[in-house]
């Protein structure tokens, strides 16, 4: 029997992952400030989860909270991340409501650089940016209410797909450089992200409680800029400043998602960077 997914805030990744939901045969509902932009197959109910306690139906049976910052500011950060997880807790306990599985979309922002070491679900959250504090607080605030037996944490690299060509402008423009000191960046496609989603909400076990979403391949950030340049047929960047905004070096392992049986589409940043140039996916509003 289907059940009822709540996703709330159905913006792009929440999106894809509800057409997923709603493809297995699960009946979708999407919170988000504009509902209208939702597509059929995802009941959306307008709602600001930053400054809002929403009205949920009686069924839920799992709750994805998805939200994402308006901006990359300490002040956007708390309204959606830790606003958001609040009022979603304060409607299910205001209505009474206890899901199966509750699944909050964090970052590995929560770890620090380590210098190129391999981090993983055990590696200690020392946060030293706004991003990654506020995160980690949202993250115990839902252990802290929801309790560690039904809640799980899915901490995503970076994201890249339909839209979020960043990387690839970046090189087209001339603006791309290599960093002179080597560094490790982790990815994942907005497709396999919206996947894993699926996967951990309707997996037979009960999830653990924190899983690392990225791909593969721990990649050297200058060797992702080399092959976007030859694939758009472009000079190699430069080495110089990173544009990246000096974002820290680790290297994060997905070993205890792939012990869930989790099969990617797109295992390196190669093929994900390859589907997006032949103009593969779908962005949505």
């Amino acid at each position: 029997m289907g059940m009822t997914v709540l996703i709330a805030g159905c913006g792009d990744l929440g999106t894809e992952a509800g057409l997923r939901f709603a493809a297995s045969g699960h009946h979708v509902v999407g919170l988000r400030r504009s509902p209208e932009k939702l597509p059929a197959e995802i009941q959306g109910i307008r709602a600001d989860l930053s400054v809002h306690v929403p009205e949920l139906p009686a069924d839920v049976d799992t709750v994805v909270v998805a939200v994402a910052a308006d901006a990359s500011t300490e002040e956007a950060y708390r309204a959606a991340y830790l606003n958001g997880v609040k009022n979603v807790l304060d409607a299910l306990d205001r209505q009474s409501i206890q899901p199966g599985r509750i699944l909050f979309v964090s970052s590995t922002a929560v770890y620090p650089d380590a210098a190129g070491a391999v981090v993983d679900e055990d590696t200690p959250t020392v946060p030293t940016r706004f991003s990654g504090k506020v995160l980690l607080e949202a993250e115990e605030l839902l252990f802290a209410r929801a309790g560690q037996s039904e809640a799980s944490v899915l901490r995503l690299g970076g994201i890249y797909g339909p839209g979020r060509t960043r990387l690839i402008d970046q090189v087209r423009s001339g603006k791309a450089t290599i960093p002179a000191q080597p560094k490790h960046t982790n990815r994942i496609h907005r497709d396999d992200a919206a996947a894993m989603i699926v996967h951990l909400a309707l997996m037979e076990q009960q999830p653990e409680a924190v899983y690392l979403g990225v791909d593969d391949d721990a990649a050297e950030y200058g060797d992702v800029l080399r092959f976007l340049a030859k694939e758009l047929k472009l000079p190699e960047p430069p080495v110089g400043p990173a544009s990246d905004g000096g974002a820290g070096d680790k290297r994060c392992s997905n070993r205890r998602l792939r012990s869930t049986g989790f099969e990617f589409t797109y295992p390196t940043y190669r093929e994900g960077y390859r589907a997006i140039l032949a103009g593969e996916g779908v962005r949505h509003p």
